[in-house]
């Protein structure tokens, strides 16, 4: 059955963009997940500047993310420890060029079991209504079968009558 109600679980915090091992710098984001697109998280980065950076990804990556590494390509996803504390690493690349940031395993944990709660795994085609779409779809399908009255491919067949 389809969600009429869009659902938003937002939390905002502090990812850490790092530079190199000894370096980072702050940079304050937004996770995002919306039950009328129960697939994907999303995460706005705000670099001081009046355009927003926006990254949007598979949920089950950013799950499956925070207990062991995942992903290829342009996002990958591994849990590790950084001065003692659970972190998680995120590498993004695009042809704009590529980023590591870590993000605090506590929240985004905190974060993703709230969405998990709104959406729990293995219903999101139910928020989006796919099931009964099709239904419709192949019911209308079979009612308009008369679209068709003759074959619009004729052959080559002699046909009774036809010498």
């Amino acid at each position: 059955m389809q969600n009429t109600e869009n659902t938003v679980v937002e939390r905002e915090l502090e990812l850490k963009l790092v530079l190199s091992p000894e370096r980072s710098v702050p940079v304050p984001a937004r996770l995002a997940y919306r039950t009328g697109d129960p697939y994907a998280v999303h995460i706005t980065f705000h670099l001081g500047s009046d355009h927003p950076v926006d990254w949007t990804f598979a949920r089950e990556l950013l799950v499956e993310g925070v207990f062991r590494p995942c992903g290829h390509g342009d996002v990958r996803i591994w849990p590790t420890k950084v001065d003692g504390r659970n972190v998680v690493l995120m590498a993004l690349s695009s042809p704009d060029g590529d980023a590591l940031l870590e993000a605090p395993s506590a929240q985004v944990s905190a974060w993703l079991e709230r969405t998990l709660r709104a959406v729990p795994p293995g219903t999101e085609a139910e928020q989006l209504g796919i099931d009964d779409g099709l239904a419709r779809l192949l019911a209308a399908t079979a009612v308009s079968d008369d679209l068709w009255p003759r074959d619009p491919w004729p052959t080559d067949d002699p046909q009774d009558g036809d010498a």
